[in-house]
């Protein structure tokens, strides 16, 4: 310290940047206490701390704080990290000449980094072993033996994850917008998030199929190019950049005839890999009455991938979509994809793309109506319905799925069969401001317009906000926040950021033989009661076993949800659950248009959803869904929603509040005076 103060004067006279000097426990007063600012006053306050340190702690322990903190170079701060950046080895597996070589980096990390400058490592690491030679560690012996070996560096295998690409990108943007982009990227930030790699991978797979499936149900579309008759075909095919997660190969048509299509895999590395599709595996591709020689062509372009030692044709889709899983109970988002190539688009449809839930819209509808008064097997009327939409404007008259009418129909059937006249009765019967009121809470629209036609799902949101609005029918009520980041710490180990959404009731209390033990909550907002929560999840299991999402039916495990189709089909949807899972799938091209005839959310959207159930989920993690206190069950009539008989073969098991009970009897027709008595019986097909 004397010698650098001594050095310092002449570098203030000569304005030369001042030298450092200091002891390990300094440099650990600095580190963790202070600032890296070049000045006399922080020196100051770095010598009184180190002397409090000193009277504090022993030397091992200071010595101990300094390696656990310092930079190693490669990213590493402390030999922990270093260890495993260097040699992939915990400490205890170093041997001498790996230690020493540790040792000698603190000096200058970035002049003896070992990958860059091995010989200048090696001298460095020559001198701590004559060090622990000096100082009786190592024989001399040893000494000779340890300096004649060469640096043996393992980098440390870190695998990159690519189908948590969309993940990742959520979370990279969350972390900038906190921290900023320095902070990010140069302070060494560990981030640890609730993702769960299996979920992940199947989810991708599960929705690439599903994308797949439809766009194969729209045909062929052709190949992307023909080599022999187009001169830029190298230009066209380099505008596809694909995911390495698809496996899927650029092959060109070499030869074909009426059984196989033989074809020659285009790669830079020149070499000729050369395969054979079969007739059932590019039957698709075939329209009827017509034969393979009628569709491919020698020199086409395409895509192929290999599944199970036989090729398979592929065709780029145009359609796009996006899967997310939810704890319901604490928001932990556990997988997340927001399209089928995070490499041709990052647009993240999951929680970029705002667009028409549609009928997944209706069980905020129908929740807001079971807290205001109505019941599941309360009457509703489903006939024509007609509003004014104001002066010179045609008169709104929405029509169900099929442009039928069912009559008077129990509010439970209304849901499960997705009925939307019976919606709007319900809508303008229970008034817009409670249905607009829970959507706020649930944060489910930015901003809604005041119209009823809201109540069909026709304002726009995004998958993410949807799916989480789900989550209180599993978990009771309470509104969750999707959470992609659990925990930030700063290189040190410290934590920098935590989501505190549980709490612990009653442990600032003392604890005693007659006092209850502190409770474990989160303090997450209550929308719903536990009553009506289970009512809704009783319903949409309803929509599992009977209603749009029969299909999950045959799976045999207590399951609930809804399908949601907008008009003209642009957009497909299904959010279902399981006791512990909340899920949304979303099918729809990026550029609004029809899907197709028949393409709802029953049959574009739910197979996603089907597929990662079977794929990822074992029979034990299903439990049936907890019934709380207060809610009844009885056998009701599941037309009439009366009281059944034993031998009353359409008898359902029905979830009532106590208020309902006295009221099973006296079910009366909710209707509206005045315009529904006049328009009740008008048709308009």
């Amino acid at each position: 310290i004397l010698r650098a103060t001594i050095k310092n004067i002449k570098n203030i006279s000569q304005n030369k940047r001042l030298e450092g000097a200091s002891t390990i426990t300094q440099q650990v007063a600095k580190n963790f206490l202070l600032t890296n600012e070049v000045s006399i006053k922080r020196k100051v306050k770095e010598a009184i701390l180190a002397f409090r340190i000193e009277r504090a702690y022993t030397k091992e322990r200071i010595l101990e704080l300094y390696l656990n903190q310092i930079y190693l170079g490669q990213g590493a701060y402390g030999i922990a990290s270093a260890s495993l950046e260097y040699f992939d080895k915990s400490i205890k597996e170093l041997d001498y000449k790996e230690s020493a070589l540790l040792a000698a980096l603190p000096k200058a990390p970035s002049k003896y980094n070992p990958y860059k400058y091995p010989d200048l490592a090696k001298f460095r690491r020559n001198l701590v072993l004559e060090n622990l030679e000096e100082n009786n560690f190592i024989s001399k012996k040893q000494l000779k033996e340890f300096k004649q070996t060469h640096l043996k560096l393992k980098k440390r295998n870190i695998e990159i994850v690519n189908e948590a690409n969309s993940y990742t990108e959520e979370v990279r943007k969350k972390v900038k917008d906190i921290y900023g982009f320095d902070k990010l990227y140069s302070q060494g930030l560990s981030i640890s998030t609730p993702l769960k790699i299996n979920y992940q991978i199947q989810a991708l797979k599960s929705l690439r199929k599903g994308i797949e499936d439809y766009d194969r149900r729209r045909g062929w579309r052709g190949p992307i190019t023909n080599k022999n008759k187009n001169k830029d075909w190298k230009k066209i095919i380099a505008k596809y950049k694909l995911d390495p997660t698809l496996n899927w190969y650029l092959a060109e048509i070499i030869s074909l005839n009426n059984n196989e299509l033989t074809f020659q895999i285009i790669n830079k590395k020149k070499k000729k890999i050369k395969g054979t599709l079969l007739p059932k595996n590019i039957k698709w591709s075939i329209p009827k009455k017509k034969s393979i020689q009628d569709i491919h062509k020698i020199g086409d372009i395409f895509f192929v991938k290999k599944v199970n030692n036989y090729w398979k044709l592929k065709q780029y889709p145009k359609v796009n979509g996006g899967i997310v899983v939810l704890n319901p109970f604490n928001g932990d988002v556990l997988a997340l994809v927001g399209g089928f190539n995070f490499k041709t688009s990052e647009f993240n449809r999951v929680t970029q793309a705002k667009r028409q839930p549609g009928s997944a819209f209706k069980p905020i509808v129908y929740a807001a109506a079971l807290e205001k008064g109505f019941a599941p097997n309360s009457i509703i009327l489903d006939a024509p319905f007609v509003e004014t939409q104001g002066a010179g404007l045609k008169n709104w008259k929405p029509e169900n799925y099929g442009k039928k009418f069912y009559g008077p129909t129990t509010f439970r059937k209304g849901i499960e069969y997705s009925r939307n006249l019976m919606t709007v009765r319900i809508a303008k019967t229970l008034g817009l401001d409670e249905i607009l009121n829970l959507s706020k809470k649930l944060n489910i629209y930015d901003d809604i317009p005041e119209l009823l036609s809201v109540s069909l799902g026709a304002a726009e949101t995004t998958l993410m906000k949807l799916t989480s609005a789900y989550a209180p029918f599993v978990n009771g009520g309470k509104k969750i926040e999707p959470k992609l980041i659990s925990r930030i710490q700063d290189r040190r180990g410290k934590t920098i950021f935590k989501e505190n959404i549980i709490k612990c009731f009653g442990c600032d209390k003392f604890i005693s033989n007659n006092i209850e033990l502190p409770k474990i909550d989160n303090n997450y907002e209550k929308v719903l009661s536990k009553e009506t929560a289970y009512q809704m999840t009783s319903i949409l299991q309803g929509a599992v076993q009977r209603g749009t999402a029969k299909k999950l039916k045959a799976l045999k495990v207590p399951l609930a949800g809804k399908t949601g189709t907008t008009n003209n089909n642009y957009d497909a949807w299904f959010i279902g659950f399981s006791s512990n899972l909340v899920i949304g799938v979303y099918i729809g091209y990026d550029n609004p248009k029809s899907l197709g005839k028949f393409e709802t959310g029953s049959k574009a959207a739910l197979p996603i959803f089907k597929d990662f159930i079977e794929k990822t989920l074992f029979k034990e993690d299903f439990d049936q869904f907890p019934i709380p206190e207060n809610i009844f069950l009885t056998s009701l009539n599941y037309d009439t929603g009366n009281k059944s008989t034993s031998s009353d073969k359409n008898s359902i098991i029905e979830a009532l509040k106590l208020r309902d009970i006295n009221k099973i009897d006296n079910n009366n027709l909710i209707s509206l005076t005045g315009r529904d008595k006049t328009v009740k019986f008008r048709q308009f097909y």
